[in-house]
């Protein structure tokens, strides 16, 4: 939409306030909201100021002056709001210089759509992610200097097979056994459809739903790939419209990688594709149906896997999902149709549906910066022509230590991402689509608000093991 057309769908839906939301440098959306005697086309032109130094990982206090600068084309209805609101996603301009701001994210998911067009190499680059999460009933937890806990629950966990629940039906679904049986086992089909229905009333294409493999109302719901930056955005509104029906449902929702012990952890597969004129550049007669160019992009996210883990895997709990040897793919190898390796080439007979999926990422992510660094990863295997060696046919999990030890594996722990992306960048800046400050203050914000802090903090684990040492 243009922004007189947006005004225009404003009227039309009786719109009595105006949502501005954007992405702080962490990830989470933020927002603040005017009436819509307040709005008017000039907005788009002149933005709406606000204070960069209250946002995570943004502006100095003496130098705080930032601008919102909507979206026209990102004009949707807000589902949640009882009051009929218009919501807009925003850019970060620099007041002075009305450039766009090095630490918003969705600037660099522009930007790096921008060097994907200015290599030649292909105009568009397609995302899929499938971002699985878990519906419980209850979470608590604190950590204070002298304890620390978390304690959630869920219907459907099946530690509660035992529970007075007047009376409890059974029919918990055993760890690892929830992919997929039908209810009554399943508890979360109406749930799940009715974020179906919210999703696809946003406009999100969605191709299925079902349950996942940990017990405790672990979910998956699919949706139709996009180009990176639109999947940006809808990667945005799916997380907001799922937490959103929770509520409303007197549930919760968590995208944490690795919230249960003993069970699968919820990692966002991401299948992705270039394309140039409408054609698939992965479509070839090389192993697994894929192209030269599609290999080297296999290429480039191996050999800077380690690195990427930062941007696709940034919470110290990432690492609870990604151990050697359990569910996560944590070998860097690549094979078709096999799920042991980290990157998989999905078995279709369609060209327009080759695609490379990368297996590690987690649902933890800031999906512009994941995107765009996993493409910029990819760009450099075919830039520089980086083979990905043979592909690995057989079941990963089972191979010997003799076997293993030749296959690279990703990063073991936040700290050790971060090292290498503090070793491995310039691939990150090309075309300035991440700016060297922007990598400098992602490693320090992460390590002194969120690697220090766990690493200091004594765990009730800890206690179990070594209180009588």
């Amino acid at each position: 939409m243009t922004p007189k057309e947006v005004l225009a769908f404003a009227k039309e839906n009786d719109v009595q306030m105006v949502d501005f939301k954007f992405l702080d440098f962490i990830g989470i959306w933020q927002h603040f909201t005017v009436p819509i005697s307040e709005f008017e086309e000039e907005t788009f032109e002149e933005g709406v100021g606000f204070d960069g130094s209250s946002i995570r990982g943004w502006q100095p206090i003496h130098n705080s002056d930032m601008l919102l600068m909507p979206d026209p084309e990102t004009a949707k209805i807000d589902p949640f709001v009882q009051a009929s609101t218009l919501s807009l996603i925003c850019n970060i301009i620099d007041p002075i210089t009305k450039e766009g701001y090095t630490r918003d994210p969705r600037f660099v998911a522009q930007k790096a759509e921008a060097y994907l067009k200015s290599t030649g190499i292909a105009d568009t680059a397609f995302f899929g992610p499938e971002p699985e999460f878990f519906i419980l009933d209850d979470v608590r937890y604190g950590s204070s200097s002298n304890e620390s806990f978390y304690a959630i629950d869920s219907v459907e966990g099946i530690w509660n097979a035992g529970r007075e629940e007047f009376p409890n039906l059974g029919y918990k679904p055993r760890h690892k056994e929830g992919y997929f049986p039908c209810a009554p086992t399943d508890s979360m089909i109406d749930i799940r459809n009715e974020m179906v229905k919210v999703l696809q009333g946003a406009g999100i294409r969605v191709e299925a739903s079902h349950h996942e493999v940990a017990t405790a109302g672990q979910a998956e719901i699919d949706m139709r790939f996009d180009s990176l930056m639109h999947m940006g955005d809808t990667l945005q509104w799916f997380k907001y419209i799922i937490k959103n029906v929770a509520v409303r449902n007197g549930k919760t929702v968590t995208f944490m990688p690795k919230p249960i012990y003993g069970d699968n952890g919820s990692g966002m597969h991401c299948h992705q594709s270039l394309w140039k004129n409408g054609q698939n550049l992965f479509a070839g007669d090389g192993y697994g149906g894929l192209s030269r160019e599609a290999m080297y992009y296999i290429g480039g996210i191996i050999k800077h896997a380690k690195a990427l883990c930062a941007f696709t895997n940034p919470s110290t709990n990432s690492y609870k999902r990604l151990v050697p040897g359990f569910e996560a793919p944590v070998n860097l190898a690549y094979s078709n149709r096999n799920r042991s390796a980290s990157l998989r080439i999905p078995v279709t007979t369609n060209p327009k549906s080759k695609r490379v999926e990368y297996r590690t990422p987690d649902p933890s992510c800031n999906g512009y910066l994941a995107f765009a660094a996993m493409l910029m990863a990819g760009l450099d295997g075919i830039e520089n022509k980086i083979d990905p060696g043979d592909p690995l046919d057989k079941d990963i999990y089972g191979l010997s230590p003799e076997e293993l030890k030749d296959i690279p594996s990703v990063a073991g722990s936040l700290e050790d991402a971060l090292r290498s992306l503090a070793e491995d960048h310039e691939f990150l800046l090309k075309g300035d689509v991440f700016t060297l400050d922007l990598i400098e203050k992602w490693i320090e914000y992460k390590t002194e608000s969120e690697v220090n802090p766990v690493r200091m903090r004594p765990t009730p684990m800890e206690f179990a093991l070594y209180y009588d040492c």
